[in-house]
Formats: C-alpha cells, structure tokens, sequence
C-alpha cells in the first residue's frame, strides 16, 4: 500500500493546542483521518501520513486551520463534506506593513463586534491571527465571508459590507423551495 505525506509548519504557541491535553487532540484528528500525525515542538514542523491521499489533505487542513489560530472543535468541522477552509493573507491588502494593525481591526470590530456579525450572517467560523484571516464553514458560505472580509480590507464601510451580506443571503433563502436549491 502506498503512503502519501504532507509536511506543514505552523506556529510554535500553536502547537500545544494541536497536541492538546496528554495528547487527545492530536490521537482524535488522527483516529478522525486514519493518519499519522509527527510534531516537532520545538520547530513547529508538522509531518501528517497516511494511505488515503483525500484524508492526509483533511488532516492537514485541519492542522493548518489550529494553526491559524481556530480551536480544534472548530477545526474538525473540515471533515464534514461540504466544509471548506479559506485563508487571506492581510499582507495582500497593504502597501506598508504599519497597516496590519488597523486591517485586523476592521475585520475584527471593537469588542469583537464585526467579526461576530460576520459570522452571524454567513454563518461561517472567522479567526483573525498574526499577518492572516481564515474561515471555516460550508463552502458558499466560505465564499461569501471571503468576499465581504475582502471588502473590508479594501476599505469598504461596514454597513456597505453587511447590507450586502444581509441582501445575499435574503436571496439565498428566496431561490429555495420546498427545502430544495432550484
């Protein structure tokens, strides 16, 4: 049988929240995904095996999203199906690096407020760590969140980005009949 690998670093004060507590978060993705899961505490360095190429991708995914700053419970949801991980880099949207600060402050809001209100109305998971934004949830959704963190970072007012959220997602639930998408 062939074994597939994926190598990935991620964050040294991350790293204790993959392992998690005598290791159960680490022995958990790895019974979840059928893999191997190797750390390197003091690199950060992250080595996932594995016999099924689809499910050392879902580990490493998963891996990444802890890494990003996401809990782990909020990780795991990537091995639902219809879930997908998304990352924008704050770095793509500036011209000088003084502008990180005031960028994750758009995105995250006084007291958390925007974020939250990101996540109400795309119904997806938002973390805001270090130089990126990631966000986890079902695929449209994803894309939608994406957009409207875009918009942010580009400098578009809030009420601008939510009413267009809220005016997406009214026609969401429009297009569905009898519980179907048509």
């Amino acid at each position: 049988m062939m074994e597939y690998q994926h190598g990935l670093k991620i964050p040294k004060n991350r790293i204790a929240v993959l392992i998690g507590t005598k290791g159960v978060v680490k022995r958990k993705l790895e019974q979840s995904t059928n893999t191997n899961i190797f750390v390197d505490s003091d690199e950060g360095d992250v080595l996932v095996k594995g016999e099924d190429t689809i499910k050392v991708y879902q580990a490493q995914e998963i891996v990444k999203a802890i890494g990003r700053g996401f809990n782990p419970d909020t990780a795991m949801l990537l091995l639902k199906q219809d879930y997908g991980f998304d990352i924008l880099n704050i770095k793509d949207y500036i011209s000088n690096p003084k502008q990180i600060k005031r960028l994750k402050g758009r995105v995250i809001g006084s007291k958390g407020k925007s974020r939250r209100t990101l996540e109400e109305l795309t119904k997806t998971y938002i973390s805001v760590y270090g130089k990126t934004i990631g966000i986890i949830g079902e695929v449209s959704n994803v894309a939608f969140a994406r957009r409207a963190v875009e918009m942010l970072l580009e400098g578009s007012m809030h009420a601008t980005v939510f009413k267009m959220l809220e005016k997406a997602r009214r026609s969401i639930r429009f297009k569905k009949i009898g519980g179907k998408n048509i």
